[in-house]
């Protein structure tokens, strides 16, 4: 169960000038906006709907001391918050909800926001996702999606990874972010594709040798669902001191790869993909990589999905990143569970 929100954000810096017209609290203004979303209102006018529909509620927790700001303020100042100091209380406020990842899967990828397109294109952002406890860790925007790479490293320094797995696709599969993961005490399953082309032939091509000749740790695991029948065969092997490059990479120890193979009818089709990681237990790997999806059927098919994360147009000054890591946009069940603790507190 996440703690109280407000009073993480209670210090944000406030963008607005100090006169008589500044009737509304900048803490008052983001719970309206966090309950709001959480309800489905998901603009700024239907926001403010929702304030006095539930004034009477929100008084319980809130002092709104000139009433509920009008849809105009409600863009305007949430959209001039500062991206930085905005992000640093969404994860100071989880970290208390969470205050430890030892053992925990944290799953990065990286999101389009598709409906916030404006001059300078669409707003991208990257989170990190707590894949057990089913909870955003943090949500950094980043100004176009060529520098997702240059992010993680950042994303992953808000975060104390002691102890916790991570895993990133592809993209991520970068010597300095396997540095960033392995010196703070953590480990990492880091997808491995043609963007390095000479050690993914050479990983390869030794595992494909390793798994013919039975030089390998395997773990099965068969799942049947909607007429499919999907077969996961996870094989590692961790005799590496031959690669070159094991000594440019910051904890590697094991090669591991996943056969997935798919029957569906008379159709059968067979995947396989490649990872770098400092773990030696082959379920171990197996889960790590299996609970990446996560990320995207928890996570983004949410977003999506259920608070229409993509059709959103707010685009106006840091609204599209902002919203995009509000809190109500990027929480999952323990987030709402704190929602509905308040509402049966409520007088």
């Amino acid at each position: 169960m996440l703690p109280n929100p407000l009073p993480f954000f209670v210090h944000l810096p406030d963008p607005r000038r100090e006169t008589r017209n500044k009737l509304h609290k900048i803490e008052d203004m983001v719970m309206i906006t966090l309950c709001a979303v959480l309800g489905g209102f998901e603009d700024w006018v239907s926001i403010e709907d929702f304030g006095h529909a539930n004034e009477t509620w929100l008084r319980g927790f809130l002092e709104l001391p000139n009433g509920i700001p009008s849809h105009d303020t409600l863009s305007d100042v949430i959209g001039r918050i500062d991206r930085d100091a905005f992000a640093t209380a969404f994860v100071e406020w989880v970290r208390a909800g969470l205050p430890t990842l030892a053992e925990q899967q944290v799953a990065i990828d990286g999101k389009s926001l598709r409906g916030r397109r404006g001059d300078g294109g669409m707003v991208h952002v990257i989170s990190a996702f707590a894949t057990q406890a089913r909870l955003v860790l943090a949500v950094n925007a980043i100004p176009d999606k060529a520098n997702a790479i240059t992010a993680i490293p950042g994303l992953l320094a808000q975060l104390d990874l002691a102890g916790a797995v991570v895993i990133i696709d592809a993209m991520g599969c970068q010597k300095n972010v396997a540095k960033a993961i392995v010196d703070p005490k953590a480990d990492y399953v880091l997808a491995r594709k043609e963007n390095h082309p000479d050690l993914y032939g050479n990983v390869k091509l030794w595992l494909d040798d390793c798994d013919r000749q039975g030089y390998v740790r395997a773990h099965e695991t068969i799942e049947k669902d909607h007429g499919r029948i999907e077969t996961r065969r996870t094989v590692v092997n961790n005799d590496i001191n031959w690669l070159t490059q094991k000594i440019e990479w910051s904890g590697w120890q094991t090669l591991a790869m996943v056969e997935s193979r798919r029957e569906i009818g008379d159709k059968v089709s067979c995947e396989r993909r490649y990872y770098l990681c400092p773990i030696t237990d082959v379920a171990r790997i197996a889960q790590t990589i299996r609970q990446h999806w996560a990320i995207e059927n928890q996570q983004h098919w949410i977003l999506d999905v259920q608070f229409g994360e993509d059709a959103h147009r707010s685009r106006k000054n840091h609204s599209a990143a902002n919203l995009g890591g509000d809190p109500a946009h990027r929480l999952e069940p323990a987030a709402t569970g704190y929602l509905q603790q308040m509402e049966r507190q409520a007088p």
